[in-house]
């Protein structure tokens, strides 16, 4: 931090001294320049440079050239953050992390540490959040918490989605089709009509379809493909059409896929003027999405599996081995089925014990998604510096998810989920400039009702569960911002929020575990009510040395809410945890050099985790097999978990040099999983830089590197493997380099682009390093050539441009006493062709 500072003031400084020549220069030619970017970040409109906190803010222009589509691409423009579709088993949502803080549990027992805000309506989940940037003006990404003005869950950034309103002066139109690798179909289009000189009504919707890159494979037909039959056993095949005779043979296995997309959505826009100081802005939007789960694969298997596994393994005249991991990223032989038949009894299994709903459970590897809402802006402007703000809205999300854990012709566990939420919120906001002082004081009110119902069919836990939950948010807060500006160029800042926040859950848990059906007993059933009220602060001051180049100093709070355990599997598991908060201190220095040819951006920041509750995974004795609270037998030995706190174990594989079974000393016994949730503060220290460089006429530059080091004291316990944040690089960073050139004959330009993406190694298990993944580099390509006089475009491309294989992130089973790990592979080498026509 200390060098940074220096850098940071010998730049400042170096800059200062040449300013005169450069402002100068950008009076006489300022388009050649790099354009300013209005961010709302401070919930009034600024220049980017001139808004003292780090935040990238990105065009839809630029979108669309390094094309991007939706919220899960940001990383590939944003320093130190990690976006994300999360692992299939958690459904259609996107992880979000800042400066190595976040969440990637859909589920609604755990808040999101990164606030989402679409049109200043506030987005409350990770489930849903892969916005589709449809019709978007820009999207501005603010590192680091943001406590006072964007408050609930701002734990370590929010991120601002801002669309284009609808002119009131020109009429327009727009289409656009892209087609490419497997199957891939989109068209996107949009108008805007100026209805009257007083309001005007944009419309734009998307249709994107392709097939996944991950093909599911009939195992049976697969063996038999490559001369090893013997080792599908007697399993069944998963589609009758492979069925192998004398005059047939399959030479292509696949009967499903993976990784595939199939979204609609529209989004409508009124904006109405009757005079010149308000302005009425209506928005509706609705998403429908009906993607296949991403593509997932089972990558290494190291033990047969518990007795019930065993049990149905033996019943085919298989084993729970390496057999069911294809060697291939791009296949699975998941089924989503269990091949057992309903009611069917299994020798040797507590769970095919001849039940009805036992067996035959088919599940579907689509999911199922609706998204929409609607809100109203009102801005009046009291004064010419004075203007109110008023802000409504309503949403609701429903959406069904299922998921194959095991990937393979077996059933280790499946699940299935139907989540929803719908949920309404207002801000009304006052706020004023003048050349001493710039000032928003205002208040925010959310309530939702949210729910969970879900099936967790598990051969491997001996159970068949059926969760139900209830959850009713409410939060309430008043906050104020104030920069004082005592001399030219010195801006001093003092902002804070008082917030009341709240939610009731309502948890009954059925464990069916009993030989009759008899779904009274096995029952979990509890109230609580996680609530915190905080006050969260900013203190910033910032100097301009002239109208390019800032340096600034803040330090300001955030929190995300209580939580509680939203999978308790047993009474023993049922547990809350409290609010989490961050302190974090940043330096900053923004400049616009050289008649404005370069920007340069760069912040250091250090930020004090000072409540930070982390889920440690472990085991421990299943109490419900038995029906009377005891351990009962089966091939694990518990053992001490150190991470997970005072008390907390885990479980392992049962040997002979355990000594002989000892079911009360937890030796030999059948264990389930358990997260602990343990309040370990941390601490996060790294920098960021941001440059873009116009060397040249057509020539853009542009680039950004990311470091973020956490560290904590559960990150130094000796059993661990990785004394790093699972499933989090250290360092990030992106170079893009494009050139337009003139092509008179052509009456357009021709841009070709090349974009670099670098992800630093990550540990993807807290247990084992045997999953790490290494550094890796992924590289875009894109020309473009643009016909303005019939202001058309036509782009080719190509993505991971030299088919780098590479994991999003591994779901490591074993570490909760599972034989598996599971990894989610990343697409492999794309092409696409993109028309675009504008009226």
């Amino acid at each position: 931090m200390k060098r940074l500072i220096l850098l940071s003031a010998s730049v400042a400084a170096l800059a200062a001294s040449a300013a005169p020549a450069w402002a100068q220069a950008e009076q006489t030619d300022e388009k050649a320049g790099i354009q300013d970017i209005v961010v709302t970040a401070t919930r009034q409109a600024t220049n980017l440079q001139d808004t003292p906190l780090a935040i990238t803010a990105v065009t839809s222009e630029t979108l669309q050239e390094r094309g991007l589509k939706s919220t899960a691409d940001l990383s590939a423009a944003v320093p130190n953050a990690t976006f994300r579709r999360v692992q299939g088993a958690f459904g259609p949502g996107v992880s979000a992390f800042i400066r190595g803080i976040g969440q990637s549990d859909t589920s609604l027992g755990s808040e999101p540490s990164v606030a989402y805000y679409v049109d200043d309506i506030y987005y409350p989940l990770i489930l849903g959040s892969n916005f589709d940037l449809l019709d978007l003006d820009h999207i501005e990404v603010l590192r680091g918490p943001q406590g006072t003005l964007f408050g609930r869950n701002a734990l370590a950034g929010a991120v601002n989605i801002v669309s284009k309103a609808p002119s009131l002066t020109e009429t327009s139109a727009y289409v656009q089709a892209t087609m490419g690798s497997y199957n891939r179909m989109d068209i996107r289009a949009g108008f805007n009509v100026p209805l009257t000189s007083t309001l005007g009504l944009s419309v734009s919707g998307v249709s994107k379809k392709r097939d996944g890159y991950q093909r599911m494979l009939d195992f049976r037909c697969d063996m038999e493909r490559k001369g090893t039959p013997a080792l599908a056993g007697r399993l069944p095949y998963s589609s009758a059409i492979n069925t192998q005779a004398s005059n047939f043979k399959a030479d292509d296995c696949t009967v499903g896929r993976l990784g595939g997309e199939d979204v609609r959505a529209v989004r409508g826009s009124l904006r109405w003027e009757p005079v010149d100081n308000v302005s009425l802005t209506l928005i509706g939007d609705y998403t429908r999405d009906r993607s296949e789960n991403p593509a997932d694969q089972v990558v290494a298997i190291t033990g047969p599996g518990g007795n019930n596994l065993q049990a149905a393994a033996t019943y085919f005249g298989v084993v729970y081995d390496s057999r069911f991991v294809t060697g291939d990223p791009f296949t699975t032989y998941a089924t989503y089925s269990d091949p057992v038949g309903a009611g069917v009894v299994v020798p040797g299994s507590t769970f095919h014990n001849g039940r009805s709903n036992r067996g035959g459970a088919v599940f579907s590897p689509v999911t199922s998604l609706d998204n929409w809402g609607v809100s109203g802006k009102l801005v009046v402007g009291l004064t010419e510096s004075i203007d109110l703000t008023a802000i409504v809205g309503y949403r609701k999300m429903t959406e069904d998810h299922a998921f194959d854990i095991d990937g393979s012709p077996l059933v280790l566990e499946h699940t299935l989920l139907h989540i929803g939420e719908d949920y309404k919120n207002a801000e009304l906001r006052l706020s004023g400039k003048s050349d001493l002082i710039d000032w928003v004081v205002g208040g925010f009110y959310f309530t939702g009702d949210g729910f969970t119902h879900a099936i967790t069919y598990s051969p491997q836990s001996g159970f068949y569960k059926i969760q139900n939950i209830k959850y009713d948010p409410t939060s309430k807060a008043v906050f104020a911002n104030v920069t004082v500006k005592p001399l030219t160029g010195l801006g001093i800042t003092l902002g804070g929020r008082y917030s009341d926040d709240a939610k009731s859950v309502d948890f009954t848990n059925v464990l069916d575990t009993n030989p009759v059906l008899d779904l009274t007993k096995g029952d979990t059933a509890f109230k609580i009510r996680p609530a915190a009220t905080r006050f969260d602060w900013k203190l910033g001051v910032d100097y301009h040395f002239n109208d390019d180049i800032m340096v600034y100093a803040s330090a300001s709070t955030g929190a995300r809410l209580p939580g509680y355990n939203a999978r308790p599997q047993q009474p023993s598991q049922v547990v809350s945890f409290g609010s989490e908060e961050t302190l974090a201190y940043e330096l900053g220095l923004k400049a616009d050099l050289f008649d404005r040819m370069l920007r340069l951006n760069i912040a250091g920041f250090y930020t004090d985790y000072k409540s930070r509750y982390t889920g440690v995974t472990g085991a421990e004795p299943n109490l419900i097999l038995s029906g009377t609270g005891a351990p009962v037998a089966g091939p694990s030995t518990v053992i001490p978990n150190p991470a997970g706190g005072t008390g907390a174990t885990s479980c392992r594989a049962y040997t002979a040099a355990d000594g002989p079974q000892n079911i009360a000393a937890g030796i030999g016994v059948t264990c389930i999983p358990r997260t602990y949730y343990v309040n370990t503060p941390g601490k996060v220290k790294g920098f960021e830089v941001e440059v873009q460089l116009r060397p040249a006429e057509g020539l853009l530059i542009n680039g950004a590197v990311g470091f973020a080091h956490f560290d904590s004291p559960d990150l130094k316990i000796a059993t661990r493997a990785n004394d790093r944040l699972a499933g989090l690089p250290e360092w990030n960073g992106t170079i893009g380099i494009q050139y337009t050139a003139r092509a008179e004959a052509l009456d357009g330009t021709i841009t070709p682009r090349l974009d670099w993406f670098y992800t630093g190694d990550i540990a993807m298990s807290t247990a084992r390093n045997t999953y790490n993944q290494a550094a890796y580099s992924l590289f875009n390509g894109r020309i473009t050539y643009n016909n303005e006089t019939l202001k058309a475009s036509l782009s080719l491309g190509v993505t991971n441009l030299f088919n780098k294989r590479y994991y999003y992130n591994y779901f490591v089973y074993q570490d909760i006493g599972f034989p598996n790990a599971n990894g989610q592979p990343g697409r492999p080498r794309e092409w696409f062709v993109e028309l675009t026509k504008k009226f």
